[in-house]
């Protein structure tokens, strides 16, 4: 698979666009703006920390470290590290972009206040396994943000695995969040924008979760 996404970054071209996700970016702004983030920071550390599993190019790594947020992004392509790195310094930001593989990464417990998992499509065998390191990885409270392509995409030219047990539903997510509280939780069509990689009419689901205490 490394070889495949390697092949998949290697142009000049930003595949996913180098704009954030417009859910990421409206939750991440918008629920820690508004106090529904984490509340247990002390005056000296009002830094968040957020991790970005499979974040590919960059895009979402760059709009958080823009908002002041420390992040910590790892994908296992290489190609996609150098241009997520040009993205970075060319917005002035600092993001920490490891090479890792999802399915293996140690993750360190309670270290974020937030995660995002964007069109992060993990293989069957591994997903709750996967899911339950980002619960634990994330301080109590801590958010994680999903948006990703539902069973229905199938077919659909805008993007996503074209592998059924690679998509997902609002109950597949539910049940491995189900030691979270449900902020949000949608199953929704929509029309995407993310350059030539996800680009038109789309079956998608999205979510929001929080850490319990």
């Amino acid at each position: 698979m490394t070889e495949f996404w390697d092949q998949r970054y290697d142009s000049s071209e930003y595949v996913y666009g180098e704009e954030p996700n417009r859910f990421f970016a409206d939750r991440i702004t918008r629920l820690f703006n508004e106090g529904s983030g984490p509340s247990d920071h002390s005056e000296a550390d009002k830094a968040f920390r957020l991790l970005l599993p499979m974040e590919g190019e960059g895009r979402n790594a760059v709009f958080a470290a823009n908002q002041g947020w420390i992040v910590d992004a790892f994908d296992q392509s290489k190609v996609a590290q150098k241009k997520a790195s040009g993205l970075a310094a060319a917005s002035g930001v600092t993001v920490n972009y490891d090479i890792r593989d999802v399915t293996s990464a140690d993750l360190p417990d309670d270290r974020y206040d937030a995660a995002g998992l964007i069109y992060a499509h993990i293989p069957p065998q591994y997903r709750q396994k996967v899911h339950r390191h980002i619960i634990n990885a994330l301080k109590p409270e801590g958010l994680v943000i999903i948006e990703a392509f539902h069973v229905s995409q199938l077919g659909n030219a805008s993007g996503g695995p074209q592998s059924a047990d690679m998509l997902y539903t609002a109950d597949i997510l539910k049940s491995d969040f189900q030691d979270c509280d449900v902020l949000e939780l949608d199953e929704t069509e929509t029309v995407l924008e993310e350059g030539p990689g996800h680009s038109g009419p789309a079956n998608i689901v999205r979510a929001v979760f929080r850490k319990r205490t």
